[in-house]
């Protein structure tokens, strides 16, 4: 019903950056919160970061002031922007969307497939 496509892993060096994107399609007619979770490789999966467009943001810890997340609902996308990445930075990102579907007249919480990203020297 929606489908999300991540795109902007890869490898970066310590104190690089990276921007991740993530666009949602499909039977959407109207998005919510909109998030980026990451999984390290042995680990749990984890919060990142949360938007409810416009401004309402969230981050965890051990990410703020160095990541930003945004969103634009016209287009249907959330980014991350990851600036001086950390090898503890390494993880499969992912994004999730919470958007009420037309066919299914109700709130969904879809996930992307994962995008890697590595942080090395």
């Amino acid at each position: 019903q929606v489908q999300l496509v991540e795109s902007g892993g890869g490898l970066a060096q310590p104190g690089g950056s990276l921007r991740l994107s993530c666009a949602a399609s499909g039977n959407i007619y109207n998005i919510g919160v909109m998030r980026w979770y990451r999984q390290a490789p042995g680990k749990q999966r984890e919060f990142v970061a949360s938007i409810n467009h416009p401004v309402d943001t969230n981050y965890a810890g051990p990410v703020k002031g160095g990541f930003t997340i945004s969103s634009d609902n016209a287009k249907r996308t959330v980014d991350l922007q990851m600036n001086d990445l950390r090898p503890h930075d390494t993880a499969v990102y992912y994004c999730t969307v919470v958007a009420f579907v037309r066919t299914l007249l109700s709130w969904n919480d879809s996930w992307g497939q994962g995008t890697q990203v590595t942080v090395s020297s």
